[in-house]
């Protein structure tokens, strides 16, 4: 297979596997996915992608086996599974936005928790029992302690955070019950691009606060502060940025734990530090040198004042170390990902 991709897999700091493995990654040309995708093939991972590409774009993952069908459809995933022997799955796939699920929670059980379940089946009947699962954050609603470590009370405050809550307790039912070992890793604020800037943030609606501001600064349109009277040192909420690519590298050093004997875990992936909204805006304009224009509005029902992650867990247990997440790393690689895809439009 061809590897289409560029970067240095050692600047991700990640660990050479001993021996290249078959991976299906649900959901791989999402995002995340594409961007872990591209890490495991540097790793020499044999891979191929399950996307039904809805929100996927397949240039991302070019040159990688590429597979269309939902995790809902039992007979697609048999045949997956059937035709060819995978020693790993790492879950992607699904629905993701909060606030949509709040007003469509029948869309995100079935696009998550029916399809979830349908994929752990499947591995169950065909003899696959290591899973890295995409999980969220948002599972812990609004904590009261902060840092965040996984021994946190979790309490969703959507549909979307329901549905990962659910499958990460399924996953140690199917433990328990099939050998299924699993790591779900709790993901706070993913942002940024890949340094090659192969891969990038391409939601449609997008939703993600810098790509916004980032847009902002682009159509000179303002974007919306919801709230600026938080018990923050600004008055707006604060959240936990961890670098697209530092994610990635997680993932893969997740199956790597997976394959020394790692039992199914729960682990937080976030950078350990905090920023505001107008720390995001503020270093935006320093980066770019434009001015991003923005309005006060309402707090958003559910927006909690601060969600900053303990990633002690991830270090111990995987030995990850986030290397590009700081916020001018993160903001960087986001602004000239930007200025590529508006040169594209142009042509």
């Amino acid at each position: 297979m061809d590897n289409v991709y560029s970067g240095s897999s050692q600047s991700l700091g990640l660990i050479k596997g001993s021996r290249s493995k078959k991976v299906l990654v649900t959901g791989g040309a999402g995002y995340i996915g594409a961007q872990t995708v591209k890490a495991l093939s540097e790793q020499g991972y044999s891979v191929t992608v399950f996307d039904d590409l809805s929100r996927g774009h397949p240039e991302h993952i070019a040159g990688v086996p590429l597979i269309i069908g939902r995790c809902e459809d039992e007979e697609a995933l048999a045949d997956v599974f059937s035709s060819s022997q995978y020693d790993a799955v790492m879950h992607f796939a699904g629905e993701s936005q909060s606030g949509e699920s709040v007003t469509n929670p029948a869309k995100y059980f079935k696009r998550n928790v029916v399809a979830g379940i349908t994929l752990f089946s499947t591995m169950a009947k065909h003899g696959v029992s290591k899973l890295v699962f995409s999980s969220s954050a948002s599972v812990y609603g609004d904590p009261s302690v902060i840092p965040i470590s996984e021994e946190a009370e979790v309490n969703p405050k959507s549909p979307y955070a329901e549905s990962k809550l659910f499958l990460e307790r399924a996953l140690m039912w199917f433990c328990k019950a099939n050998g299924l070992r699993s790591i779900s890793l709790r993901y706070f604020n993913a942002a940024g691009a890949d340094p090659s800037l192969s891969i990038g943030e391409k939601h449609e609606p997008e939703t993600h606060l810098i790509p916004l501001v980032l847009q902002a600064i682009s159509n000179e349109e303002p974007i919306t502060v919801y709230g600026d009277d938080y018990p923050t040192p600004d008055g707006t909420p604060v959240r936990d940025y961890v670098h697209v690519a530092d994610l990635a590298q997680a993932h893969v050093l997740a199956l790597n734990a997976l394959d020394t004997g790692a039992q199914t875990s729960v682990i937080n992936l976030g950078s350990d530090k905090g920023y505001s909204v107008m720390e995001v805006i503020r270093e935006a304009e320093r980066i770019t040198g434009r001015p991003v224009p923005y309005v006060i509005g309402p707090r958003r029902q559910g927006d909690p004042a601060t969600l900053v992650a303990s990633s002690e867990k991830a270090r111990t247990m995987l030995g990850w170390a986030p290397r590009l997440s700081s916020l001018e790393d993160i903001i960087g690689t986001a602004w000239k990902w930007h200025l590529k895809c508006a040169e594209a439009e142009k042509i």
